[in-house]
């Protein structure tokens, strides 16, 4: 067996071990396709107030420029899905399902940091960064390119037999290994999650204007939440997986084997009221280490007022 192969089996293998669903690799290389589409997205201001989405435009389509000497891209994928006793209902004010345990950057970073230690270990000198949303890495595109799915209409990547309800993350290391290839574009004429998106932040397939997204108002959003928003973001008060949980591919979701993705046991039976009386130590007690944080107390009561419309949260942004 050639080295590359060697090498790639046990970087397989040693992920499956560490709890990802599946590894893919595929050569550290510009993104050509991805920068006129990338482009042209910021050009039409889709991220909002996400002004870091505009930075390091050159790094996010070259991993090179991130890892000096950079030769592969491994992606991994992290099942996140939820058990049934473990999910929320559905009449009382949501938190999206990658949020509900501890934060994925520390758990995913951890594995991560683990699977590149083993590498050094048993291959010898490789030189690397772990990737979990902490640098300017087009993970979906990686993904796709090393064969573990494709990216939807929704903009998420879908895997068959899986579905979407996975974390991405990546290793970029100064080593040659075997490479995988992309599969097909499974969506069809499905328009499903196109025609449930309550904002209309899916423009058109396969594009989804990050600035109408509700995700984008109730994590990234520090302003008021604009008017014409009002009535349009249902019972979500953090982030949003409509567009996942009306996909078909999702039908095939099996509940994550990872504990610290657990929620704390109070958080599937709190209802609308317990949420809109949430005191700051509730809320610390819920989300120690979740990624809810990211929003904050203040900002968490902001939504909760906003999806429950209390007048004082419905604001515009117009300055």
């Amino acid at each position: 067996m050639l080295p590359t192969a060697q090498y790639t089996a046990f970087i397989k293998r040693r992920a499956a071990e560490l709890g990802f669903m599946y590894c893919g690799i595929s050569r550290a290389e510009f993104l050509e396709e991805e920068a006129p589409r990338l482009e042209n997205w910021l050009n039409q201001q889709m991220n909002g107030k996400m002004a870091y989405m505009a930075n390091h435009f050159d790094k996010r389509l070259d991993p090179r420029l991130l890892v000096d000497g950079a030769k592969s891209v491994i992606s991994l994928l992290l099942n996140y899905y939820p058990a049934p006793e473990d999910q929320q209902p559905d009449d009382t004010l949501k938190i999206s399902k990658y949020a509900y345990g501890r934060d994925y950057h520390f758990v995913i970073k951890d594995k991560l940091k683990t699977l590149l230690a083993d590498m050094q270990q048993e291959i010898g000198e490789v030189g690397g960064r772990v990737f979990v949303d902490s640098a300017p890495v087009m993970d979906k595109v990686w993904a796709k390119k090393s064969g573990l799915g494709w990216v939807g209409k929704n903009s998420n990547l879908i895997t068959p037999g899986v579905g979407s309800f996975y974390f991405i993350a990546e290793l970029i290391v100064d080593l040659e290994l075997d490479y995988d290839g992309p599969i097909k574009d499974y969506c069809g004429t499905c328009t499903k999650c196109v025609d449930a998106c309550p904002t209309d932040a899916i423009t058109n397939p396969y594009v989804v204007d990050g600035s109408k997204c509700i995700s984008y108002f109730t994590i990234e959003l520090k302003d008021q939440i604009p008017t014409e928003m009002a009535g349009k973001f249902g019972n979500w008060m953090f982030g949003c997986d409509i567009c996942q949980d009306v996909c078909p591919w999702n039908r095939f979701a099996r509940p994550h084997q990872e504990p610290q993705f657990r929620p704390h046991a109070q958080l599937p039976h709190l209802k609308a009221n317990d949420w809109q009386e949430i005191t700051h130590e509730l809320f610390a007690e819920l989300f120690r280490q979740s990624a809810v944080k990211r929003t904050g107390y203040e900002g968490l009561k902001r939504n909760i007022r906003f999806v429950t419309n209390e007048p004082d949260a419905i604001g515009n942004t117009e300055e």
